[in-house]
């Protein structure tokens, strides 16, 4: 009898939280950048993707997508804003999330099952449409991260009894994303680990011995085959190597510079028309710079600038150490992942394929991003600030 009126009492109290969150003002900030970040997303994918879609007899058939998962995204934001955010501190829902995340890495590595483009597998295909594993890893590994940091208190302040162990889970799925082969998202993973870590308390001198043992392994990694040495030193001098790894580099350095300041204006760039590879989705940035210049490029910067630190305040404001690392690590997914691509697009990191947040062509991707930010939007209903 007991039990059932405790069990009845934790549900009344879920429940009366659930209809406080939905009385309080979720983060306007966040919101208004956000909207703004889709807005002008779309926009450029419309230019990027324009040109192309009319031999497919479908000129918006590729925005038409964008908006479907916008949508789905919008209604999975909605419904993770309403969840008391505590609620992915539990410990079934993370092992619940990570299991989920690890059988679908198995799945696309598995020759026949996994959908094979340009020498990678990387996505799943269900009912006709296709997903990466990898973006919903990403979030798993968030959850994780923020629960098992919070449990181990100061003991992350230690490196091997405190650091390494958390970095197990992290480690187990970078290899596997490696395995398809994506350097790029695997190394995103790791990166946004470690800052929740540092955020978590642990000593700069235990990180800094770490970054040094990953660098060297990233860098034997990238040099034992000669197709990853090659694309490393491409980007040194991507116009050396136009007919090989440079070409798609170089192309995106003549779009910005065809951009200049103002830009040629929306969808006169040329680089679309067949010369720049995947302008809607990895090197998307560089017809921003081409249509809007360095001007809109500054614009789009400052927009991923002005996300990351009304995410980043939401955690400094959250009251609980759960939700401040939850905060910090949803918003250093989206924005080292955005930085990461964009550095690669003007050609001061290796290439790779990273897709730029709510600008990359991919349905599922901004869907599953946005649920992440309607949990942000969540934390920031009970932070101890609110910003409207």
């Amino acid at each position: 009898m007991l039990d059932r009126r405790d069990e009845a009492s934790s549900a009344q109290k879920q429940l009366n939280q659930l209809l406080k969150n939905k009385r309080e003002p979720v983060d306007g900030t966040l919101l208004a950048v956000l909207v703004m970040l889709l807005l002008t997303g779309l926009l450029v994918l419309f230019s990027a993707t324009y040109y192309n879609a009319q031999d497919a007899g479908d000129p918006f058939g590729e925005v038409r997508r964008q908006l479907i998962g916008v949508g789905l995204g919008a209604a999975a934001m909605l419904v993770t804003s309403r969840i008391p955010y505590r609620f992915w501190q539990d410990t079934w829902v993370v092992v619940g999330a990570l299991a989920v995340s690890a059988v679908l890495l198995v799945l696309v590595i598995i020759p026949g099952v996994g959908v094979y483009v340009n020498g990678s597998r990387r996505w799943l295909s269900v009912a006709g449409m296709s997903f990466q594993p990898s973006e919903f890893a990403k979030i798993a590994i968030v959850l994780y991260m923020a629960t098992t940091l919070t449990y181990r208190g100061r003991k992350i302040r230690s490196l091997f009894t405190g650091i390494v162990p958390v970095l197990l889970v992290p480690g187990i799925a970078f290899l596997l994303i490696l395995e398809q082969p994506n350097l790029s998202t695997a190394g995103s993973i790791l990166i946004v680990s470690f800052l929740m870590i540092l955020m978590a308390g642990a000593k700069w001198k235990h990180l800094l011995l770490m970054l040094i043992g990953g660098l060297g392994v990233g860098g034997f990694y990238a040099w034992s085959e000669p197709y990853r040495r090659d694309r490393l030193l491409s980007f040194t001098d991507p116009f050396a190597k136009m007919h090989d790894e440079g070409y798609q580099l170089a192309q995106s350095l003549i779009a910005f510079g065809s951009g200049g300041l103002f830009g040629m204006g929306l969808g006169k760039g040329r680089q679309k028309y067949a010369y720049l590879p995947y302008p809607e989705s990895d090197f998307i940035f560089a017809i921003v710079g081409e249509d809007f210049g360095l001007l809109g490029c500054l614009a789009v910067i400052a927009m991923f600038a002005a996300f990351m630190l009304a995410g980043l305040r939401i955690a400094v404001s959250c009251r609980d150490k759960f939700g401040s690392l939850l905060a910090a690590g949803i918003t250093c997914s989206i924005t080292v992942q955005a930085f990461l691509n964009m550095g690669v697009v003007i050609g001061i990191l290796p290439t790779t394929g990273l897709p730029l947040p709510f600008f990359s062509s991919g349905g599922t991707s901004v869907s599953i991003t946005m649920a992440a930010v309607g949990i942000l939007l969540n934390i920031s209903r009970t932070s101890g600030k609110m910003h409207t």
